[in-house]
């Protein structure tokens, strides 16, 4: 998954007039380098290829936003903070709202939607969909990190090359076994 995510941005920038600008997930990786030293950003990209937020930031913005970029001339992912747009479409409408902590795209008539929120008070993100709230991780101090996994329990990573090897070794063993 994680390759197709890469191969599918690395065509994004080579034929950006045909397949959409992917705001979104380009956002989302900047956002993903500028979070920490290389542990951190690892662990953050790791965790959130996991728990399938890149591949749904992906999905967002290949379905949904580059297809309103495409119709309208506008991503709707490359507004200001604060500002909401709804975007008709052949497909629907579209409710995308630019927070200051991520986006929120609704599709009209639809209940779902999907928000990634970091909370201050304790340092965490966490990705919201369905009326669920699941944790990713969060931050403890300059140099550890702790991970929320999919089976709900917790892991203490080391933002070091160790730390981030086993924290690898982990996220595949889970990865496969939900397959």
């Amino acid at each position: 998954m994680a390759l197709l995510f890469t191969s599918a941005l690395a065509c994004s920038v080579l034929f950006s007039s045909c397949l959409g600008s992917f705001t979104l997930s380009r956002r989302m990786l900047e956002w993903n380098n500028s979070i920490g030293n290389k542990y951190i950003n690892e662990a953050v990209f790791i965790a959130f290829n996991v728990v399938l937020v890149y591949p749904l930031v992906f999905v967002a913005d290949l379905i949904v936003l580059n297809s309103i970029e495409f119709w309208s001339g506008v991503n709707p992912a490359s507004a200001d903070i604060g500002t909401t747009k709804t975007i008709d479409t052949k497909d629907g409408i579209y409710t995308v709202e630019t927070q200051a902590n991520g986006y929120h795209i609704q599709k009209a008539g639809e209940a779902e939607s999907i928000d990634l929120t970091f909370d201050a008070s304790d340092k965490s993100w966490s990705v919201e969909s369905g009326g669920e709230s699941s944790k990713l991780f969060r931050f403890e101090g300059e140099d550890k990190v702790v991970m929320y996994l999919p089976d709900g329990k917790e892991m203490p990573v080391e933002l070091s090359q160790a730390g981030i090897y086993a924290f690898r070794q982990t996220a595949s063993r889970l990865y496969m076994a939900n397959r």
